[in-house]
């Protein structure tokens, strides 16, 4: 079981990923995707990390998509935070995938979160953790259970936007540039003037969502 203790700084992980080029970091954990020459070599990949989440006793959040394999590690135990035991087991399953001729693509992995504008976040917060069936996650936002849904975070301020539910879409820095570009040229106002590594996209109907990276989303410690 891993504690508060062993979880690993911004640097600490940003060092371990440099020795993992197939994973990347996202919103306290270490997340793939891997493309396997076929669906049956897709499910030789998750048998064989079946036998390493065994091994080691540390499960990951896997989802199947005909040849490609989504996987994402953190330590549930320790505030759904980054471990050594989440990088160990990053490394067996790169070694795995290399075994089953998998090819890392580590883009393809998109994180999606609900940011509610308010005032008052213990004034809303339960009811939407009862409504969605989630329980609380880090920093005070809500996660699901199980892994499938996407995450729910509250944006406590006292100005709130009049369209106070948004999108966040988060990506690895190395890879967002392409998406950055991509929305820009569908004529949407892009505004990163908030917070280094998010741009605020406003479509043409004063609708918003964030194009995130990886910075700034670190563990603060």
């Amino acid at each position: 079981m891993a504690t508060r203790d062993a979880v690993l700084t911004r640097p600490q992980i940003d060092d371990a990923l440099a020795g993992l080029p197939d994973w990347r970091y996202r919103l306290g954990g270490l997340v793939t995707a891997y493309k396997a020459p076929t669906a049956a070599a897709a499910l030789e990949l998750i048998a064989a990390v079946g036998r390493i989440a065994e091994e080691s006793d540390h499960h990951p959040d896997l989802d199947w998509r005909y040849n490609r394999v989504f996987i994402r590690f953190s330590s549930h135990d320790a505030g759904s935070e980054v471990t050594p035991r989440d990088v160990n087991a990053a490394a067996a399953v790169s070694e795995a995938a290399a075994g089953a001729g998998a090819q890392a693509e580590p883009g393809l992995y998109r994180t999606v979160e609900i940011g509610i504008d308010t005032a008052d976040v213990a004034g809303i917060s339960e009811v939407w953790r009862v409504a969605l069936g989630y329980r609380k996650g880090r920093h005070g936002g809500l996660a699901d259970p199980y892994g499938r849904g996407p995450g729910l975070w509250f944006q406590e301020t006292d100005t709130p936007s009049e369209n106070r539910l948004h999108v966040d879409i988060y990506r690895s820095k190395a890879e967002s540039a392409p998406a950055l570009e991509k929305t820009a040229a569908t004529g949407a106002l892009m505004n990163s003037d908030h917070a280094p590594g998010w741009v605020v996209v406003t479509d043409t109907q004063g609708n918003r969502l964030c194009l995130c990276t990886e910075e700034g989303t670190g563990p603060d410690l």
